[in-house]
This record gives structure tokens, sequence and C-alpha cells, in this order.
């Protein structure tokens, strides 16, 4: 008993001199750093050669994106840009009542309730829609991101905020079943919902995007609301569905966001 109690022990102060001697080998140890990064860049040309059984392999997926893409859906009577008008344009105008008209029976039948106006941002329109055909492709190049369509109640002090940000814009942000007059200082002369003065009892639907909705173009007034329905519809389906239901597209600058200057 007596040699096999100081077996034990000389095992233990073995061990503890390896444990030891094994940390002292990691706190020797240096750290590494990374101090350089090399690379070297490979430009992308026509004159990288292509691989033929590559070229093959994607050849029947390519041609039928294209020919989807080149479906026509509509024609349109003029070129329209973003940059047509100060406080409207016809482009902003076409995307935010193809919103509502699209939107508003997908709302109405889950809530029963409709949507009672249509705001968009100007930056989000990506591209002009040239005249004639009025392809597939022209819905992914005016709206080449996946932002969808949600529905934000708005208490009449939010919708409020949210006239006087456009009012301080300045800017043609697309609306659609709202108006607003402004003086020749900018300032909010009028502003009507479907031609209504603004109820400060009723809760007000308002169609948007999830990027306006989160924040996007510091439109705050969003974030105190009383509810939320998202759509689950991309704008960019909106305008597929808009523009295969038309025949001819002819939007305009009208009324709906204007200033009296005299």
């Amino acid at each position: 008993m007596l040699l096999l109690t100081f077996h034990n022990n000389q095992m233990n102060i073995k061990h503890l001199f390896l444990i030891a001697f094994i940390t002292l080998l990691g706190s020797c140890k240096q750290d590494s750093h990374l101090y350089k990064i090399e690379g070297k860049q490979v430009p992308i040309s026509d004159s990288l050669e292509s691989k033929a059984e590559i070229d093959s392999y994607i050849k029947p997926y390519r041609e039928n994106l294209e020919k989807n893409m080149s479906t026509v859906l509509a024609y349109s009577v003029d070129t329209y840009s973003k940059r047509d008008g100060e406080l409207n344009t016809a482009i902003g105008n076409l995307m935010a009542d193809a919103v509502y008209e699209e939107s508003n029976p997908i709302f109405n039948k889950r809530t029963g309730k409709n949507i009672d106006f249509v705001l968009l941002n100007h930056g989000g329109i990506r591209s002009i829609m040239s005249k004639g055909d009025v392809i597939t492709r022209t819905a992914y190049e005016l709206m080449p991101f996946d932002n969808s369509v949600v529905v934000v109640e708005l208490r009449s002090a939010q919708v409020k905020e949210l006239i006087e940000y456009l009012a301080r814009a300045k800017r043609a942000h697309p609306i659609s079943r709202l108006k607003i007059v402004l003086d020749k200082d900018y300032g909010i002369n009028s502003a009507f919902v479907n031609n209504k003065p603004l109820d400060n009892t009723k809760i007000y639907n308002v169609a948007t995007n999830d990027y306006l909705y989160n924040g996007g173009d510091h439109m705050d007034f969003f974030k105190t609301n009383d509810s939320l329905h998202v759509l689950n519809y991309k704008i960019r389906n909106v305008l597929l569905d808009y523009f295969e239901k038309k025949d001819t597209l002819n939007p305009v600058i009208d009324d709906r966001f204007i200033q009296i200057k005299n």
C-alpha cells in the first residue's frame, strides 16, 4: 500500500510538470498577424475563351430566359422618365396607380378594407420606359430589386407627418389617391385623401414598399403605426400584372402634387 501511494504521487508530480511545460510553451508562442494581401486583377472581357461544353449546357436556359424577358405585354405611346416632372411625373404616377390597382383587391379580400392611398419613392424608379413595346424586361429594368408591397395603418397625425415630409422634400415621390397643393413658398395649401380632407378620427391604410416602411429615404413616419399587412407581392410583379392588363400605356403628369406659384 505504501509503494502504491508513492507511485501514484510520482505520477501526479509528472503530470503537473507536463502541464506546466505545455502552458509555458503556449505563453512563449508569438501571435501571428496578417500584414499583407496580394492579388491579381483578371478583367472579364470578350478576350476570355469560352468553354464549348459549358456554353452548350446553358444555351437552352439562356434562350428560354431571353424569350420570356422579351414577351410583349403592352405598348407605350412615348418615352417616360422620372426626371420629366417637378412634383409628380408620368412614370411615377403610373407606378403608384399600378400598386393601388393591383394591390387593393388583394388587401380587400384579406381584410375587408380598402387601401386609402399609395406612397412610393422617386429613387425606386430605376429606368426609363421607352416608347414602343413594353416587354417583361421593362418591369425588371424599372424595378430590379425585390421590394414588396406592404400596407401600413397610420393615424391622421402620422399622415400629416407624411404630407409635411413630401412638402419639405420637394421631390416627385410617386403617390396615388393623395392630392397635395403647395403654396409659392412650398407650404401646404391643402391636402386630400380620396378627394376628402384629412379626418382626425380615421386610421388610413397606406400602401408602400418594405424599404420605405423600414425607414428608407428617412420616411420615419412609418415607424409609428397601428398595424402592418404584408401582401407578399413584389413591386416588379405588380408592374408585370399591370402591363399585361393594359393594351396601351399613356401616363400623364397631373395635379395630384402641385405648387401654386403666384
